[in-house]
């Protein structure tokens, strides 16, 4: 059972998750008909800024205190930007377990993608699909920007990413071998008759121009999503998660 003193000397961030798991335990403590520490609960909801418990109304009536003290863990979570699913790996803190992770010798490369939305919703699509990898070329949304952290649901700290130069791409991409840089770009192989690269790089373009003409004319393969709709194209977070879970099948 983790002091007040403990907790305070925590990191604000990391105090929250671990408030919100105590909450959420003790909230299944009284699903399954345990009794709870109202003090120690109460102390905890104080150092999260929430109204304390009545003693003798929680003990009363612990169905309802079950989602009381639920409903809190949950807000903390949102607040953090990172409510987990019921189905998510995560350590004792609550934060994701990156060693949970299927990873591949796999890199993204993002050109230019502005969206902090588009730029979470990717990440959160390469840890599921094996990317070793994201590299943000320099004009990309930040992904420690609050709208990526919420999109991304936490992956924006399980997958291993880093801003680069246009010119430092050009010479990273440079150094694979013929077709191993693949651009998911219109006019291109359809995506689901091309041979995948067991290993190598994919680049995403921007939302409104595509991949810039340095770094395409790096991609030796440029594969695209057929389509039958009204719309020309697809949200590029969208694209993102076909091209790497048809890659990640290979």
């Amino acid at each position: 059972m983790l002091t007040e003193k403990k907790l305070l000397s925590l990191k604000e961030r990391t105090r929250k998750r671990k408030i919100s798991m105590i909450l959420s335990q003790n909230a299944n403590f009284l699903k399954t008909g345990q009794s709870v520490d109202y003090s120690y609960i109460n102390m905890l909801l104080r150092l999260a800024g929430f109204a304390p418990l009545n003693f003798e109304t929680a003990e009363q009536d612990p169905k309802t205190t079950m989602f009381v003290l639920e409903d809190c863990a949950q807000a903390l979570l949102v607040q953090l930007g990172s409510e987990p699913s019921d189905w998510d790996f995560t350590d004792d803190l609550g934060n994701l377990d990156a060693s949970k992770r299927l990873i591949q010798d796999k890199i993204l490369v993002l050109d230019r993608i502005r969206s902090p939305y588009n730029v979470g919703a990717i990440f959160r699509s390469a840890d599921s699909f094996g990317i070793k990898k994201i590299i943000l070329v320099e004009g990309t949304g930040d992904p420690e920007h609050p709208r990526a952290r919420r999109t991304s649901r936490g992956c924006t700290q399980t997958v291993d990413w880093c801003f680069m130069a246009e010119e430092d791409v050009v010479k990273l991409l440079q150094t694979y071998e013929e077709g191993k840089v693949l651009a998911l770009e219109l006019g291109g192989q359809d995506i689901n008759t091309f041979k995948f690269p067991q290993s190598g790089a994919a680049v995403l373009g921007s939302e409104e121009f595509g991949i810039s003409p340095a770094i395409l004319k790096c991609c030796t393969a440029r594969v695209t999503i057929p389509m039958a709709g009204t719309k020309g194209s697809l949200n590029v977070s969208v694209a993102a998660g076909i091209l790497l879970q048809k890659w990640f099948s290979c």
